[in-house]
């Protein structure tokens, strides 16, 4: 009797030297960032929110029709919504773990023996056990599964984000192909009639044959180059497609001009402290944080005594009209001690270096954040710079075509001189469209960058409750 209560106050002891601490949860520290180091130089919205549905300010409705029918149709959003079931699910799953069991069974057995009468006997059972979470252990379980519940609505929200950015600069991408390939038909015919007017030239001796032969190709690059504009508004076509949820190929977009149909907006800028509570992939990171932050406690706890009851009660009868008329009942109760269980012990090790992971993860998520804003502004500001030298050069152009004709006609210059000046006129208009799609898709880019219109979360609120 001693040697059995030494050896208990001994378990006793040892359990209570386990380490058990916590730290209060904190989000991991990230080099500190004030403000966006180009947004002084661009026009930026005075507001500090950006709209939860942003894509209207681009004032465009047939992408506002695009953007509602892939938030429907997207297989790949329909995944991330999938999974968010499933995490819900698994916190019942979790919290399961602190209720009761029973179990149940009925059995029958019958034997004959040689000179011996024949046998029977019935028997019925229940089973039910316990094990009483009294330090908590279970429900860090569930608080981590609530967390990686709340990080699988993040990573939707962060797809959600990419799906209406995808659909947005597609679009764009398409309807600049659209005025690309109206331009190029427009080029390709000037081409061909500087070509029949400089085989007219080459028969009358005013020109060498070598250059028709120049202007020949000149045309050849030219349908070529046509050729490949219509595969790649195809293939961005079946892109588009692919995002709203329609068999590549199905789906037709009608031609459009991109310069005349779409709006390039303001950005709220915001700072880049609101950045870590908006944008959905740095939330995600930090709720998995949270999470092995809850699974390291949960370790511990486990290191700690357990307490389990187990009923059980049962009849058996020879007969089966008597199986109802005893019952034994009985109550167990038992605390188990886990002094020399080396499992224990490591997954402590184990939670602890996950959440050593899971902080560095955060941090690489935050810095390629605050990269992603920063590129989007620094491509903003250059294309919109660029922009202003594009339409300078467009203008210059158009008044050299529109001199060089009003020459023509007074026969001061000739008709070659009026097909090269539009010919130089028909490239910067087409390096101006361009740069039209690039500043659309930087703007998409940088609301994509900061996260979009989603509220700010605040990841330690859920760490207290």
């Amino acid at each position: 009797m001693i040697y059995r209560l030494a050896c208990l106050l001994a378990a006793l002891m040892l359990s209570a030297c386990a380490d058990v601490s916590m730290r209060p949860y904190a989000r991991p520290s990230v080099p500190a960032k004030t403000a966006w180091a180009n947004s002084a130089s661009l026009p930026l919205s005075k507001t500090e929110l950006i709209a939860p549905d942003w894509w209207h300010e681009f004032r465009d409705p047939y992408l506002d029709q695009l953007v509602s029918r892939a938030l429907a149709g997207n297989f790949d959003l329909a995944v991330l919504a999938a999974r968010i079931g499933v995490a819900n699910a698994q916190i019942g799953e979790a919290r399961a773990g602190a209720l009761p069991t029973l179990d149940a069974g009925a059995g029958a057995s019958f034997q004959k023996v040689t000179g011996q009468p024949f046998t029977k006997q019935f028997n019925l059972a229940t089973q039910t056990n316990w094990d009483i979470d009294i330090w908590g252990k279970v429900e860090k379980g569930v608080q981590a599964q609530k967390a990686e519940f709340s990080a699988t609505e993040a990573d939707w929200r962060a797809g959600y984000l990419k799906l209406v950015s995808d659909v947005s600069t597609t679009y764009f991408q398409i309807l600049q192909f659209d005025e690309q390939i109206a331009q190029q038909h427009q080029t390709l015919a000037r081409n061909r009639d500087i070509l029949t007017t400089y085989q007219a030239m080459a028969q009358n001796g005013l020109i060498p044959h070598t250059r028709v032969l120049q202007q020949s190709a000149e045309v050849n690059r030219l349908s070529t180059e046509l050729i490949e504009l219509q595969r790649l508004r195809a293939l961005a076509a079946n892109a588009l497609a692919t995002l709203i949820g329609v068999p590549a190929g199905d789906f037709q977009m009608p031609a459009g001009r991109l310069q005349e149909r779409v709006r390039v907006p303001e950005v709220p800028g915001g700072l880049p402290s609101q950045l870590l509570k908006r944008r959905p992939d740095v939330v995600a990171a930090e709720y998995r944080v949270l999470e092995a932050y809850d699974l390291t406690g949960q370790a511990k706890l486990a290191q700690l005594p357990s307490i389990s009851l187990t009923g059980r009660g049962g009849t058996s009868s020879f007969a089966l009209s008597t199986l109802l008329k005893s019952f034994t009942f009985g109550l167990l109760p038992s605390i188990n001690f886990p002094i020399l269980d080396p499992g224990v012990k490591a997954r402590v090790r184990t939670s602890e270096a996950q959440t050593k992971v899971a902080e560095q993860a955060y941090r690489q998520t935050v810095m390629a954040a605050f990269e992603d804003v920063e590129n989007a502004l620094v491509n903003l500001e250059a294309h919109k710079k660029q922009r202003t030298e594009l339409q300078q050069q467009v203008d210059q152009l158009r008044l050299v075509a529109s001199t060089t004709d009003a020459q023509r006609k007074e026969g001061v210059a000739s008709q070659l001189e009026v097909f090269e000046t539009e010919r130089s006129l028909l490239g910067a208009q087409l390096a101006l469209l361009a740069n039209q799609q690039q500043i659309l898709s930087d703007t998409v880019t940088l609301y994509k960058a900061l996260g979009g219109g989603w509220p700010p979360v605040e990841v330690a609120d859920a760490a207290q409750h």
